[in-house]
């Protein structure tokens, strides 16, 4: 879900970094300390799935892990995407540092949208009711993901909705693989770790 260079106009460049300021400085704010190798950990796995990804101009369809993030990290998600998608760009040039605030944008507000409305479904006491919302919410991850993509490159040229809408197909079967994961992740969790889990808190501001 990376936009590429060289696609967007700069005020929306601009609006991408002023949102994802605003998203690093809210995901930042009171981290506690314990938490931070739990997002170290995160923004790896994350770096190294969206590693493996098939070009598709003016992006790219990858694994994201989007939903295990959010529904593991809270707001310290964007955080987490945002370090994960600085090295990429300096390390592999995917994406790029002009269009970082926008893919940031594109991948960490899904994440936190994830948490909200599917991080107590998962730590349901029912175990079916959360294997349904941990698959839920893998495909949501992804879905919302590649809709903000789309919405970037229909607001800098209407011509691009052909374009947008091949992501948004080619993504399908990716959020169903991200909500098997997602499922897969969570049920292990609640089986091993449940502590993990069970510590999260639907965040306040």
């Amino acid at each position: 879900m990376h936009i590429s260079e060289g696609f967007l106009s700069p005020p929306l460049l601009t609006a991408g970094w002023a949102m994802a300021g605003v998203g690093l400085a809210w995901g930042l704010k009171k981290m506690e300390p314990d938490k931070i190798v739990r997002v170290a950990i995160a923004s790896s796995a994350f770096f190294l799935a969206s590693l493996v990804n098939v070009r598709i101009p003016p992006g790219s369809a990858h694994l994201s892990l989007i939903a295990p993030m959010g529904l593991l990290l809270g707001r310290s998600a964007f955080p987490a995407v945002f370090t994960a998608l600085l090295l990429q760009a300096v390390l592999f040039q995917f994406g790029g540092l002009m269009v970082l605030g926008v893919n940031s944008v594109s991948m960490g507000a899904p994440a936190l949208c994830v948490y909200l409305l599917f991080g107590r479904a998962v730590r349901s006491a029912n175990a079916k009711t959360a294997a349904a919302a941990a698959f839920a919410a893998g495909v949501t991850g992804v879905l919302l993901g590649i809709a903000i993509v789309s919405a970037w490159l229909v607001l800098w040229d209407r011509n691009m909705l052909l374009s947008a809408e091949t992501l948004f197909a080619a993504h399908l079967p990716v959020a169903v693989v991200e909500g098997i994961i997602t499922l897969c992740t969570v049920s292990f969790l609640r089986k091993s770790f449940p502590d993990v889990l069970d510590g999260l808190n639907v965040e306040r501001a």
